[in-house]
């Protein structure tokens, strides 16, 4: 049985930075931009958080192929809690929550 916590070195600079950042934090940031009873369901926030947060470590140098690298890389998707048959949100969505959702003007 695959299992993809297995293929994770515990070193992984990944889970290091899972264990020392409590991202649970970001629901409350974002909590009024989401409808809780409305519209079609959506990316956890932190997830979209991390993928960002992936781009920017491993300098991918935009969302389109950090979502290609995401889809092949099992410490990416550990880290975003996606199993290998999962798939990854669209780069489309992620820019887009940056663009119109997560900005300072509402």
């Amino acid at each position: 049985m695959f299992s993809i916590e297995d293929f994770v070195p515990a070193d992984h600079l990944l889970r290091k930075i899972d264990s020392a950042v409590d991202f649970i934090h970001i629901y409350d940031l974002v909590e009024d931009l989401y409808c809780k009873d409305n519209g079609r369901p959506s990316i956890y926030p932190v997830v979209i958080f991390k993928m960002v947060l992936i781009q920017h470590i491993y300098r991918i140098p935009s969302l389109r192929r950090t979502v290609e690298e995401i889809k092949m890389n099992v410490a990416y998707r550990w880290f975003l809690g996606y199993l290998m048959n999962e798939e990854i949100p669209h780069f489309s969505t992620i820019s887009y929550n940056f663009k119109h959702r997560y900005t300072k003007k509402q």
